[in-house]
C-alpha cells in the first residue's frame, strides 16, 4: 500500500518539532554542543510521546555530515538514510522479539567494526526492558566501556524492570505525557495542512481519547479522516471512535448527586445496549468526581483539571449546592469499588450495585455549615433570652451553690435536706473526676448522707467492695482533702455501709429537684435546636 498514515507521515524529523518534551530536546542539543554526549542513553516515559523518535534524531543530529550538530541538515546521505531507515550504521533492535543472550553476543561482536561510512555506529533498542537477566548480564561491560564509535539509544515503557546495574551506566532522560494543549495544537496544525474540516472541541475530544499520546492522537484522526466527508461533527467522531458522550458522564454523576438511582441505572442500561466499555465508563467516572472534588475546593484550570470551558461552567454549577464531604464520600465509594469492576465477570451488574449504593446517600452537612448554624442559633437566643440560665449557674461559686449552714450554722449532727445533699454529691464527683479518678467507680456506688460544720458521712450501697476500696488509708486521705477544699474547712469523713433497700431503679442521691433540672436541660432552646442540625439524640444529662 502507498498510504502513509499520519502518524509515520508526521513522524518529527528535528528536535523542534518533537512535542510536548523540551526539557529532553533541550539536554541533548546542549550536550552535542558541548560535546559531552552521553555513550549510553535511556529513553522512557509513556507511549507515543517521542522516546524512538528521539533516537533517531539523536542518529542524525551524531552522524550529519555538519555533525554532531543539534540541527542536522535532513539532505546528506546519512540523514536520509536514518529517515528511511536504511542505514548501514544504525541498528534499530526490537528488544521484545531480540531479547536473548545470543542476539546480545552478536551485537558485542559486531560492535568491535568501524562504520561503514558514518562518524558512529549507533544501536537504537526500543522496549530494552524485554530483554532477558542473562541477556543484560552479557551487556554490562560492553555498554560501560564500549569502544568509542558506538553509541547506544535504549527505550523504554518500564524503566522500573532495568536491572539497577544497566541503569547505572546509562543517562537516563524521562519523557512526560503530552498536554491536552499541546496534542489540539499539533492536531489543529496538521488539519489545517491538509485542509480537513473539524471544530476544535471535536480535537479536544480526540486529545483527551489519546491520553496524552500524540502517536495515539494522530491514529485517532486518521481513522476520524477515514469515517467522515466534508466537516466533522462532534457526534462523527463519538461514533467513530466508541467513545461516550461526555453530556452522559454528567447526567449520571448529577442523578446519583441527587438520588435519583432510576436515572442512573436507565443511562447505564442505554450505554450497555449501545456496546459501550462499562469499566471504560466507571474509569470515566472517577476521574469525573476527581475533578469536581477539585473545583469545589477552588481549583479552576489546568494542570489538575484540564477540561473544557464549557465543561467547566457546569461542574461548577454541578457542585454549587453540595458540599465538599458529599462528593468526597461518593468518590471514596467509587474508588474503592476500583478493583471489584476491574476484576468482574459482570461489570454491568457490578456498576448496578455501586449506583445503588451511592444513590442511598444523604448529603453530608460541612464543618462551615454547622459552625454558622450553631452561631445564628446562639446569636438569636442571646438577643431573645439574653445570658443563658446555665451561664447564671456556672458563674456561681460551688459554695454559694451549697445549702450548707448559711446564717443557720449547723451543729454536730445537723443534716441538710436531702435535695442538698444531692446536689452537693454530684458537685463533689465532678471534682473527683478531675483529680481522682481511679476513685469514681466507687465513689459512684455512694451517697452524701449528713454533712455538719466539720464532719461528713458518705454511705456506699452493694458491693462491700467499694466500701473497702474507701475506707482504704490513702482514699480516705485522697477524699478527705479533696472534701476539705470544697468546704474550705478541715472536715471529718467517715465511710459507711447501708443496707440497699431503695427500689433498683432509683438512682443514688437523685431527687426530684435533680430530675427537674434534667428536664429543664432537654428543653432548652439551645439543646433542641442543636439536635436538630446535627440530627442527634440525647444519651445522658449530668447534673453538676
Amino acid at each position: 500500500m502507498s498510504y502513509l498514515v499520519l502518524a509515520r507521515k508526521y513522524r518529527p524529523q528535528t528536535f523542534e518539532q518533537v512535542v510536548g518534551q523540551d526539557h529532553v530536546t533541550n539536554t541533548l542539543r546542549n550536550a552535542i554542543r558541548a560535546d559531552r554526549v552521553a555513550h549510553a542513553l535511556l529513553f522512557a516515559g509513556p507511549r507515543g510521546v517521542g522516546k524512538t523518535s528521539v533516537a533517531r534524531i539523536m542518529a542524525k543530529a551524531m552522524n550529519c555530515q555538519d555533525g554532531p550538530t543539534p540541527s542536522p541538515c535532513q539532505t546528506c546521505q546519512s540523514c536520509k538514510e536514518i529517515t528511511e531507515g536504511i542505514s548501514v550504521d544504525v541498528f534499530e533492535i526490537d528488544g521484545a522479539s531480540n531479547r536473548g543472550i545470543d542476539e546480545i553476543r552478536e551485537l558485542r561482536e559486531n560492535i568491535k567494526y568501524m562504520p561503514g561510512h558514518s562518524r558512529f555506529k549507533i544501536y537504537i533498542i526500543d522496549e530494552v526492558h524485554m530483554l532477558t537477566a542473562p541477556a543484560f548480564n552479557a551487556l554490562l561491560k560492553t555498554l560501560e566501556e564500549p569502544p568509542a564509535h558506538v553509541l547506544f539509544l535504549f527505550a523504554t515503557t518500564e524503566a522500573h524492570k532495568i536491572p539497577i546495574t544497566i541503569l547505572s551506566r546509562c543517562q537516563r532522560h524521562n519523557f512526560k505525557r503530552i498536554g491536552l494543549e499541546d496534542i489540539v495544537r499539533s492536531l489543529e496544525h496538521i488539519c489545517q495542512e491538509l485542509s480537513f474540516n473539524i471544530g476544535e472541541e471535536s480535537l479536544r475530544l480526540l486529545a483527551r481519547e489519546a491520553d496524552g499520546s500524540m502517536r495515539d492522537a494522530l491514529s485517532l484522526l486518521d481513522q476520524v479522516m477515514a469515517y467522515s466527508e466534508g466537516e466533522v461533527t462532534e457526534d462523527q467522531v463519538l461514533d467513530s471512535l466508541g467513545a461516550i458522550n461526555r453530556k452522559v458522564i454528567f447526567d449520571i454523576s448529577s442523578a446519583l448527586l441527587a438520588g435519583n438511582v432510576v436515572g442512573a441505572l436507565d443511562l447505564l442500561e442505554e450505554l450497555y445496549n449501545y456496546g459501550h466499555d462499562l469499566k471504560r465508563l466507571y474509569g470515566q467516572m472517577l476521574g469525573h468526581f476527581r475533578h469536581l472534588i477539585l473545583v469545589k475546593m477552588g481549583q479552576t484550570g489546568p494542570p489538575l483539571v484540564d477540561v473544557p470551558a464549557h465543561e467547566m461552567t457546569l461542574m461548577k454549577r454541578q457542585v454549587e449546592d453540595i458540599s465538599l464531604e458529599s462528593i468526597n464520600q461518593i468518590f471514596a465509594v467509587l474508588f474503592q469499588g476500583e478493583a471489584g469492576i476491574r476484576l468482574s465477570a459482570q461489570p454491568k451488574l457490578a456498576l448496578e450495585a455501586l449506583f445503588i449504593k451511592l444513590a442511598q446517600f444523604k448529603h453530608l452537612v460541612s464543618f462551615d455549615q454547622i459552625v454558622h448554624k450553631l452561631d445564628s442559633v446562639t446569636k438569636r437566643l442571646e438577643k431573645s433570652n439574653g445570658p443563658s440560665q446555665q451561664s447564671k449557674v456556672l458563674a456561681t461559686p460551688k459554695q454559694e451553690a451549697l445549702a450548707v449552714s448559711g446564717g443557720n450554722a449547723l451543729s454536730g449532727e445537723a443534716q441538710t435536706s436531702s435535695d442538698d445533699l444531692g446536689e452537693t454529691w454530684q458537685q463533689l464527683l465532678s471534682i473527683f473526676h478531675e483529680r481522682c479518678r481511679s476513685l469514681v467507680p466507687s465513689l459512684e456506688k455512694a451517697m452524701l448522707s449528713k454533712v455538719a460544720e466539720d464532719f461528713l458521712e458518705i454511705c456506699v450501697r452493694g458491693n462491700s467492695f467499694y466500701t473497702a476500696r474507701l475506707r482504704d488509708k490513702k482514699s480516705t486521705a485522697a477524699i478527705q482533702k479533696v472534701c476539705n477544699q470544697f468546704f474550705g474547712r478541715n472536715m471529718t469523713i467517715k465511710i459507711t455501709e447501708a443496707q440497699d433497700r431503695a427500689p433498683k431503679n432509683n438512682h443514688p442521691g437523685e431527687s426530684d429537684r435533680t430530675r427537674r433540672l434534667k428536664k429543664e436541660a432537654l428543653n432548652h432552646p439551645i439543646v433542641v435546636d442543636t439536635l436538630e442540625v446535627f440530627h442527634g439524640r440525647v444519651v445522658d444529662v449530668k447534673i453538676l
